[in-house]
C-alpha cells in the first residue's frame, strides 16, 4: 500500500516491556526510563525492506480507554500481542483475553493478522515456543511468533520485519495450516499462472518456460544448475512433480507450498501480484481494465502485436492442427477465465468448419468484433490470457489501436481503419438473418440447422478491397422504425433489405431511409433479398428501382442464399468498399466500374489470400 500501514501493539499487562520494544527499535538502545505509552511513530518508507511507510501505535490500559483501543484495532493492519516469556499468566491471557477481544472487534472475512511477541527472552534460558505452538495451531489469524529482548536488542528489527510481512505477504489467503496445503483460491490463481507460462500448452514447464517465468516475476533468469536444483527438490518429494525434465502443475504447486511452509510467502506473493492478483486473490480492476481514452467518433481495433499474440494462443490450443477449435479445445483455452466468455451464438457470428467448430479466421474475427463493440471486455479477456505479461507490455491497452475520428477520414477521403460496420435494416421476415449468415458462407440449407436460441444479430468476416484485408461487421437492427438507437444509426454503410416476394416489405426500407438516412453521408444500399423467388409488385408509391433513382442510390442489388454452393461474397466486398470510400460511392454512382473494380479486386485477393492462408497453415 502506498499509504503505508499501522502496527498496533497491545500487551497483556503494563510490565511486559512492549513500550520498551518500540523505544529500543527507534533508539537502538534499551531506554533507562520508559513511559506508560510510546507516542505514535512513523518509520519512513526508505528505511524499511519493503519500501512502505509504517506507523507503530502503542496501547496502554493505564492511559487509554477501551473505546480508544477498539478504534485502534479497527484502524490496524497488523496487531502484535506482547507477552512475557517468563510469565505463564501473561501467556494464558493471550488466549483468554486478547485474541477473543480482537476477533470480536474485526469482521470474520477480513481478520487482522496477529503476531505473538515473547519479550524478555534475556531473563530465561528456555524458549516459550512449546507453549505457544498449540496456540498458533488453534488460531489461524496468528501469522508467526517472535521471541525477543528489548534489553539486549535481540530480534527487535526482525519483529517489525515480520509485522510488515504479515500485512504485505499474509499466509491466510494462501495456505491452510491445519490441512498443511494451499487454499483452493490460491491453487486456482497459481494454475492460471502455470497455464499462461506453459507457452506450448504441453502441461510441463520446460527450462525456457521456467526462465521466462523467472524473468517475468523476478527480473533475473535461473542458472542451469539452479534449475536442476529446483527440479531435484521436487523429484525428492513427489513422484509426478517432474516429467520429461520439466515441471508439472503438481510440481509447480508443491514448490509454492514449500515456499510458504519455509516462511517465504513473499516469493508466492511476488508471483501472484505480477500476474495481476490482489490480497484476496482476485484479479485487480487496474490489471483487468487499464485506462484507455476513446474520443467520440473513433473506433477500437486490435493492433499487429495483439493479433500475433492471439494467433499464438490459438496455436497453443489447436492440438489436432486442423485450424479450428473443437468444443474441448475452446474449453481448454478459456480455463484461465473465471467464466466461459463465448456462448453458442458465437458459432453463428463467425466462420466455422463443416463440424460447426470455430476456424482460425473465425476466432480472430470474434476477437475483432469484441474489441470493436466493447473494448473494455476485450481488455478484460486479454488480461485473463496474460497478454501484458507474455508480451512484456505495461498493460493490455498496448494491444489496442484507437482509430482517428471518422470526420477526419471523410475530410481526407482516406482511412487507416481495418474494421467497418454495416447495419442491416429490414422488416421482419425480409431475409436479414439470411443475409448475415450468407456472409459466413452458409446457404439456406445450413441456416435451417441454427437453433433460434443460438441466433446471433452480428456476423463478421474478412473481405479484400483493392488488395487489403478488411473486416466487415454486419449488424441486424431491430425492425422498429420509431425507436432506432444511436448505436444502430452509427455505422459506415447501411443495408436496406426487402423481400421481393412480399408486397409489403419495401415500405419499411423506404421509411427507414427517409426518416434517418436521407440527409446522412453514410452510403446506403438496397438489397432485393430472396431473388430466387417470384418478384411481386411492392405496395409503395414508387417501385424499389424508381425509389433508388429518385434518391440517387445504387439500383437494388439482387441477393439469395438459397444456393446449392457457398453464397458469393461479391456483394459484401462492395459494401466494404463503400464503407472505406464513402465519397467514391456517391461520386461513382452513375459509373458501374466502381462495382466492377471492387469485385475484381476481391476475387484476385481472395485467391491470393487463400494461397497465403494455406502457406501459413503449412508453416504451422
Amino acid at each position: 500500500s502506498s499509504k503505508g500501514f499501522t502496527i498496533l501493539r497491545v500487551g497483556v499487562s503494563p510490565e511486559l516491556g512492549k513500550t520498551s520494544l518500540i523505544m529500543s527499535l527507534v533508539s537502538e538502545e534499551f531506554p533507562d526510563e520508559v513511559p506508560l505509552r510510546a507516542e505514535e511513530i512513523t518509520i519512513p518508507a526508505d528505511v524499511t525492506p519493503e519500501r512502505v511507510p509504517t506507523h507503530i501505535v502503542d496501547y496502554s490500559e493505564a492511559e487509554q480507554s477501551e473505546e480508544q483501543l477498539y478504534q485502534e484495532i479497527s484502524k490496524a493492519n497488523v496487531i502484535c500481542i506482547v507477552y512475557s516469556v517468563n510469565s505463564k499468566k501473561s501467556i494464558e491471557k493471550v488466549t483468554s483475553h486478547w485474541i477473543p477481544l480482537i476477533n470480536d472487534r474485526t469482521d470474520k472475512d477480513s481478520r487482522v493478522p496477529l503476531i505473538l511477541v515473547g519479550n524478555k527472552s534475556d531473563l530465561v534460558e528456555h524458549s516459550s515456543m512449546e507453549t505457544i505452538l498449540p496456540i498458533m495451531n488453534q488460531f489461524q489469524d496468528i501469522e508467526t511468533c517472535v521471541e525477543c529482548s528489548a534489553k539486549n536488542l535481540k530480534n527487535i528489527s526482525e519483529l517489525f520485519y515480520y509485522a510488515q510481512k504479515a500485512v504485505l505477504h499474509p499466509t491466510g489467503p494462501l495456505y491452510c495450516p491445519e490441512e498443511k496445503e494451499l487454499k483452493l483460491s490460491c491453487i486456482k490463481a497459481l494454475t492460471r499462472i502455470f497455464k499462461i507460462t506453459d507457452l506450448d500448452n504441453d502441461g510441463i514447464l520446460n527450462d525456457n518456460e521456467l526462465n521466462f517465468f523467472q524473468r517475468t516475476c523476478f527480473n533475473t533468469p535461473l542458472a542451469p544448475q539452479a534449475l536442476e536444483d529446483v527440479k531435484n527438490v521436487v523429484r525428492r518429494n513427489m513422484a509426478d512433480g517432474v516429467k520429461d525434465n520439466g515441471l508439472t502443475l503438481k510440481g509447480f504447486l508443491f514448490l509454492h507450498t514449500l515456499f510458504i511452509q519455509r516462511g517465504r510467502h513473499e516469493t508466492t506473493w511476488t508471483v501472484l501480484r505480477r500476474f495481476g492478483y490482489d490480497d484476496d486473490l482476485e484479479l485487480t480492476q487496474e490489471y483487468l481494465f487499464p485506462i484507455i481514452k476513446i474520443p467520440p467518433d473513433c473506433t477500437t481495433e486490435l493492433n499487429h502485436n495483439a493479433y500475433l499474440f492471439l494467433q499464438s494462443v490459438f496455436d497453443k490450443h489447436d492440438k489436432d492442427r486442423d485450424c479450428a477449435l473443437s468444443p474441448e479445445e475452446v474449453k481448454d483455452l478459456f480455463k484461465v477465465f473465471p467464466y466461459m466468455p463465448w456462448g453458442p451464438d458465437v458459432n453463428n457470428t463467425v466462420c466455422t468448419n463443416d463440424k460447426g467448430w470455430i476456424t482460425y479466421q473465425g476466432y480472430l474475427s470474434q476477437w475483432t468484433l469484441t474489441t470493436y463493440l466493447d473494448v473494455q471486455r476485450s481488455l478484460e479477456y486479454l488480461g485473463y490470457l496474460g497478454y501484458s505479461i507474455v508480451y512484456e507490455q505495461e498493460s493490455q491497452a498496448a494491444a489496442i489501436t484507437v482509430t482517428r475520428s471518422k470526420r477526419i477520414d471523410l475530410q481526407k477521403k482516406q482511412t487507416q481503419r481495418s474494421v467497418f460496420r454495416c447495419n442491416v435494416f429490414g422488416a421482419a421476415g425480409s431475409g436479414k438473418s439470411g443475409f448475415l449468415q450468407a456472409f459466413l458462407g452458409r446457404n439456406l440449407q445450413r441456416q435451417k440447422q441454427i437453433r433460434e436460441t443460438h441466433k446471433s444479430y452480428y456476423a463478421i468476416s474478412t473481405t479484400y478491397v483493392y488488395g487489403q484485408e478488411k473486416y466487415l461487421l454486419l449488424h441486424e437492427a431491430i425492425p422498429d422504425v420509431d425507436f432506432l438507437s444511436e448505436e444502430e444509426l452509427a455505422c459506415d454503410v447501411v443495408c436496406l433489405v426487402y423481400d421481393v416476394n412480399d408486397p409489403r416489405s419495401f415500405e419499411y426500407c423506404a421509411k427507414v431511409y427517409k426518416q434517418y438516412f436521407i440527409d446522412s453521408k453514410t452510403p446506403c444500399v438496397v438489397i432485393a433479398a430472396k431473388s430466387d423467388l417470384h418478384e411481386v409488385r411492392q405496395h409503395y408509391s414508387l417501385s424499389p428501382h424508381d425509389f433508388c433513382r429518385k434518391h440517387k442510390l445504387h439500383p437494388p442489388q439482387s441477393f439469395t442464399c438459397n444456393t446449392t454452393t457457398v453464397p458469393t461474397k461479391d456483394l459484401y466486398t462492395r459494401l466494404t468498399t463503400m464503407a472505406m470510400y464513402p465519397h467514391m460511392a456517391q461520386a461513382d454512382l452513375k459509373n458501374s466500374t466502381f462495382w466492377l473494380r471492387a469485385s475484381l479486386g476481391a476475387t484476385v485477393c481472395a485467391v491470393l489470400g487463400f494461397a497465403m492462408y494455406r502457406a501459413l497453415l503449412k508453416q504451422r
